[in-house]
């Protein structure tokens, strides 16, 4: 079994209100937020300006009896609104839970009805539920500015996920708190008043959690409205960017940039990657361009069962590793539960340090595996070598992690088994330059004289899943190979789609 050495720090934590309210007293009129559309038109929000506002919201909310059992949902896209309603809504003690703003009805409909939220602020057209909007933000400028009496000691989150049985499901941490040692970037080059350019959507998990444990670690954020690589680069360059949360699909949209070489990265102390296996090119490519001590892997899971950190300077020591346990104990567990040896495969269990049992729960699905003695999975595959560094074999059994999102098979299969045109569907994931992995459907069409078109297949799709769901190539097949239970053979279908190119492959015409 291997062992994190850090130790818990001890000494009093604030709550994350008393945090911001202590870092507005010595820094009024510095920048804590900084929202960058593409276009231009850079919009500033002072520590000053956060606590403020986030007062006079949380007295609305207050107003309209949002407390300690609520439920917030946070369906925007990246602008100061997102920040603003999710500070306010932890000084209240609710739990927090982000939303793409772009989800489908059914399947945003399909959260909704698991959070039972007492507000959505929304960029929705409709909703069956309250909503407070940005007119209701606007009127929040008369309530008071006075902080709310009480802050809870741990703001709660809440990260919906398609489930594994092709549904959705939401995984709830009430415990979380973003001012306590290594939470979010932390323990990965992370420290006190760097200016952090957030890149990715506030929806995911990692940029959710760099986004508050940055604010309370006295980050100015730079937040883009939306990725562009070009002009990620000219914001580093433009604000001196010390610290980044790049996922891979991020880190090689930048890497293909041409002249990059040629670009000012001098300011940039550490940037922290995860969400998805960073293949060797391109950890090396980073590596190459800002040094291998300022690049830093972070393998772990919503749930925060546990995590491992590897930095790059240890990566070369150790190519293809996802690090060492951090505030957790970990150990490699055969299917009867024993554990296994150093250089042997199998399923990966984590506990935080000194036995705590996960603060985390499921909504709408049922408890991770675990063992008598409170170690938990998540089905990841992998194995430890004898300096103790985690690799993993599978990021979990038929789990596509593409671009840093995840994607449940069944989900997708789900949507497409509703279409007329097909009699059989399968999804996989295989290997993707660009994306890590790509969601790949082979389908068997219900008349072989007039089969869908890939393009009719996606667009299917689309009305009924998040973007990235979507297949990005479909393959036609005369029939899914399936054992004596009916199940899809789905190992099978990978290991002959990474062995070669396979015929009857159809490329989905993307939208996004």
């Amino acid at each position: 079994m291997s062992e994190s050495s850090s130790s818990v720090d001890a000494a009093f934590v604030p709550t994350f209100g008393e945090r911001i309210d202590e870092i507005a007293t010595q820094r009024p009129g510095d920048p804590a937020l900084v929202f960058a559309p593409v276009a231009g038109g850079d919009t500033i929000v002072t520590w000053s300006q956060l606590v403020t506002r986030s007062n006079q919201i949380a007295h609305m909310l207050a107003e309209r009896e949002v407390d300690a059992r609520s439920t917030i949902v946070v369906g925007a896209w990246n602008r100061p609104e997102h920040v603003l309603v999710t500070i306010s809504a932890w000084k209240l003690g609710a739990l927090v839970l982000p939303l793409r703003a772009a989800l489908p009805a059914r399947e945003r409909n399909e959260i909704l009805s698991l959070a039972k939220p007492a507000i959505v602020y929304t960029d929705w057209d409709e909703t069956t539920y309250p909503t407070l909007t940005d007119v209701d933000l606007e009127r929040s400028g008369d309530y008071s500015t006075e902080s709310i009496p009480i802050y809870p000691r741990h703001p709660g989150k809440a990260i919906a996920s398609g489930g594994s049985t092709g549904r959705s499901k939401i995984i709830v941490d009430r415990t979380w708190h973003p001012c306590t040692p290594l939470s979010g970037s932390r323990g990965t080059g992370s420290r006190a008043g760097q200016t952090q350019l957030l890149a990715a959507p506030l929806y995911h998990n990692s940029p959710f959690l760099a986004t508050y444990s940055g604010l309370a670690n006295e980050h100015t954020l730079v937040v883009m409205e939306k990725f562009d690589a070009a002009h990620a680069v000219d914001l580093i360059e433009r604000y001196k960017v010390n610290y980044a949360y790049f996922p891979p699909v991020i880190m090689r949209r930048i890497a293909m940039l041409p002249n990059i070489h040629e670009r000012d990265f001098s300011s940039i102390e550490a940037i922290q990657s995860s969400a998805a296996p960073c293949p060797d090119w391109l950890k090396r490519f980073w590596i190459d361009l800002i040094g291998a001590e300022k690049v830093y892997e972070v393998y772990g899971s919503t749930e925060g069962i546990g995590a491992t950190i590897i930095r790059g300077d240890e990566w070369l020591d150790h190519p293809g590793s996802v690090g060492r346990p951090v505030r957790c104990e970990m150990k490699i567990l055969d299917e009867t539960g024993h554990e296994l040896q150093d250089g042997e495969v199998g399923e990966v269990f984590m506990r935080p340090i000194d036995g705590r049992a996960p603060s985390f729960e499921y909504i709408g699905a049922p408890d991770a595996r675990s063992t008598p003695d409170g170690f938990k999975s998540i089905s990841d595959l992998g194995w430890i070598d004898k300096d103790g560094f985690l690799y993993i074999s599978d990021r979990r059994v038929d789990l596509i992690v593409t671009g840093g999102a995840n994607v449940y098979p069944a989900e997708v299969e789900a949507a497409l088994s509703d279409h007329p045109g097909l009699a059989d569907v399968a999804v996989i994931g295989v290997p993707d330059e660009e994306w890590g992995r790509r969601v790949h459907a082979v389908v068997q069409s219900a008349d072989v004289a007039m089969p869908p078109s890939a393009l009719e297949l996606d667009a299917h799709c689309r009305e009924r899943l998040a973007s990235y769901k979507a297949p990005k190539t479909y393959e036609f097949v005369d029939e899914l190979p399936r054992n004596e239970a009916g199940k899809i053979r789905r190992s099978a279908l990978v290991a002959e789609r990474e062995s070669g190119w396979i015929a009857g492959m159809v490329l989905a015409k993307e939208t996004r």
